[in-house]
């Protein structure tokens, strides 16, 4: 998978632009289980890495996605900002400038294991890792783009009839259940615009 510039800059615009514009909606979702400020905070943490271009484009991928973690944990509230930031760091730490599918496969483990140590927290627990672990089988088992978005949404999904073991909305107990979680969803808005946008180039 090579990504010159223009590529790296459709790819951040895209990533920015399903949060910012889903912002609303994550908002609603968190207002039932959480503090209500989720799709708030996402768009600050967005909209800090949309300022940042066209810098953040002229930089190599893995350089690229250290940055916008960065920014997202510094700008972004709330467990979020450290777990997704957490998650674009490990990833730009892991991948080579010129990615295969296989490094792809490789770092978006040790992204997962990365989130996992920081919220501490695993797949099943009603958090974000309900999409990113799913997604990486559906990743690792040679899955195409549309599985792959496919596969996001539906994990989001999935999050509504669990009761949640971490985070904010644990504090709710049973009253979590039959409620999106906000976190899963905003995975699954930037899973899909990711593989949207560069139409999975991972199969090279």
């Amino acid at each position: 998978m090579s990504l010159d510039r223009d590529a790296r800059e459709r790819l951040v615009r895209a990533l920015a632009g399903s949060v910012i514009a889903h912002a609303d909606e994550l908002t609603s979702l968190d207002q039932a289980i959480g503090d209500g400020d989720h799709g708030l905070n996402m768009k600050r943490g967005f909209e800090a890495v949309l300022a940042a271009l066209p810098g953040l484009a002229d930089k190599s991928l893995p350089d690229m996605l250290k940055a916008i973690g960065m920014t997202l944990v510094m700008k972004v509230g709330g467990a979020s900002g450290p777990l997704v930031g957490t998650f674009f760091m490990e990833l730009g730490k892991a991948l080579p400038e010129q990615p295969s599918r296989s490094d792809l496969v490789v770092a978006t483990e040790k992204a997962i294991e990365a989130v996992k140590a920081r919220g501490r927290s695993e797949a099943g627990q009603k958090t974000l890792l309900d999409v990113l672990v799913p997604v990486h089988a559906v990743l690792a088992g040679g899955g195409d783009a549309r599985a792959i978005a496919a596969e996001a949404a539906q994990a989001a999904d999935r999050t509504t009839p669990m009761q949640a073991i971490r985070g904010r909305a644990s504090f709710l107990g049973e009253r979590s259940i039959g409620h999106m979680d906000p976190g899963s969803r905003s995975a699954s808005l930037l899973i899909g615009a990711a593989v949207e946008t560069l139409q999975f180039e991972v199969n090279s």
